[in-house]
């Protein structure tokens, strides 16, 4: 997989140009690939999420014809059993970081982890989709006292992810860029 791409233009689905550049200076000038952001409206899926983003990265590929790099974020309480986990965009919608937090109100673990997913097709049906998995422990904490009541533990939530997701791209880069590990061990990390 790593050689086949070396040199190409992956397609980074996404509509935020901040988020591409975000990503190209997260993999430096070593990374053997060429990004390019491009919004696409994907289905969206239900399932765990390892599913979802290989769904979502088969369906980009389909439409692009070529190779492509797709991203999901999940939050995951403990408490719940992973949940709200990939749909915690429409959960935060919904109920609003206060009412995230009330979730939780009758658990004693408050614990809550972020995961991100990287999802990487070379374009090619018959090959497998890899998966690029970082995941951080977050706080899981309201402080009423802040002006925007709230606000301080999506701060955390955001911070901690965002250095999750640049942990993840490293390494992805990391493993295009060395062919002589064993891919498995570097694609799929339990923890960083």
């Amino acid at each position: 997989m790593a050689a086949s791409l070396v040199g190409k233009k992956i397609v980074f689905v996404t509509g935020n140009a901040k988020k591409l550049e975000e990503v190209i200076q997260i993999l430096g000038d070593n990374f053997p690939c060429t990004l390019e952001a491009q919004k696409i409206d994907l289905p969206e899926y239900q399932g765990e999420p390892d599913e979802i983003s290989i769904q979502k990265c088969r369906e980009a590929a389909r439409q692009v014809q070529g190779p492509v790099l797709v991203e999901d974020t999940c939050l995951c309480f403990n408490a719940l059993g992973g949940l709200p986990g990939p749909y915690i965009k429409w959960f935060l919608q919904k109920l609003k970081p206060e009412g995230l937090h009330q979730l939780l109100a009758g658990f004693e673990d408050k614990s809550a982890y972020a995961l991100c997913t990287f999802a990487l097709s070379t374009g090619d049906p018959s090959q497998p989709v890899l998966l690029f998995r970082g995941q951080t422990s977050v706080r899981t904490h309201l402080n009423s006292s802040a002006g925007h009541h709230g606000m301080l533990w999506l701060e955390q939530v955001a911070h901690d992810l965002q250095e999750q997701q640049n942990k993840t791209l490293k390494l992805a880069a990391c493993c295009e860029t060395n062919p002589d590990t064993t891919v498995r061990k570097m694609l799929v990390p339990k923890h960083i």
